[in-house]
Order: C-alpha cells, then structure tokens, then sequence
C-alpha cells in the first residue's frame, strides 16, 4: 500500500517536472486616439499602422501611451487610458507562433479575446466614440520594432 502510494506520488512528481513553464511573452502596447474631426494627421510614432489605421473611419491619430511589457498566462495587466477608464490585460492562451490576450474595458463591461500572430498587430477599440473621438489598444507580441 505504501509502496503504491509512493509510485503514484512519483509519477504525480515527474508529471509535474516535466510540465512546460508558462513563458514570458514581451508585449508591444499602444494606446492610440483617433479623431473624426480635424484635418487628417498621423503621429510619425504611428507610422507601422498606418495601413491598418486608414481602414477605419478617423482621420487623426495620435499616440497616447507606449510601452513595453513582459505578459505571463493569467497574470492581469492593466493600462489606464486619457478618458480615466480601465482595461485589464490577460495572457489567455500562447504557443510558439501566437497568443491569445483577453481585453476587458471595466467601464463598458466587455471582455474580447484576441489572438495575435507572431510580428501581426492588432488594433482593439478600446472606449465609446465620444464628441468624434475614441481610444484604440495596438498589441504586437514579439516586438522587433523596439
């Protein structure tokens, strides 16, 4: 009895030891306002999405926040956008290849999830349009544009 107890929590052990970590992911973010009114302008910082950015209805655009973080699945990051709402950041899933975040705007009470391929961007409307305005989150995992 004790010896099969033993060997079961030795196997339960070795499992464990040879589970994967769960890998640092560096993450690009952006929080970016785009504008209706006005005339048409990109911030140059803007530059790598501009091709992204003319498919949506602004036509200015500028940078609110950049930064670098380093995201882990299920730890929450979170990003205070100009307007003072909230989104919270979570590694929901990652492979070699692509990860999936979850976004949640606490002020809207929405949660999407976004999958990302290695060196793709994605552009996330992030607020409500507000007087022509709203704010839009940019994810690039594995940033080579630092």
């Amino acid at each position: 009895m004790i010896r099969s107890i033993a060997r079961s929590l030795a196997l339960a052990l070795s499992l464990l030891a040879a589970a994967p970590a769960p890998a640092d992911v560096p993450v690009h973010l952006r929080i970016i306002k785009g504008s209706k009114k006005g005339p048409a302008k990109m911030d140059a910082a803007l530059e790598p999405l501009k091709r992204q950015l003319a498919s949506l209805a602004y036509v200015r655009w500028e940078l609110a926040d950049d930064m670098q973080r380093t995201m882990v699945k299920g730890k929450l990051e979170s990003v205070k956008l100009p307007n003072g709402d909230e989104v919270t950041i979570s590694m929901a899933d990652e492979s070699e290849a692509k990860v999936t975040f979850e976004v949640t705007l606490t002020a809207r009470k929405t949660q999407s999830r976004l999958t990302v391929e290695k060196g793709q961007r994605i552009v996330h409307q992030v607020s409500g349009e507000k007087n022509g305005s709203a704010f839009f989150l940019t994810l690039l995992a594995w940033p080579d544009d630092k």
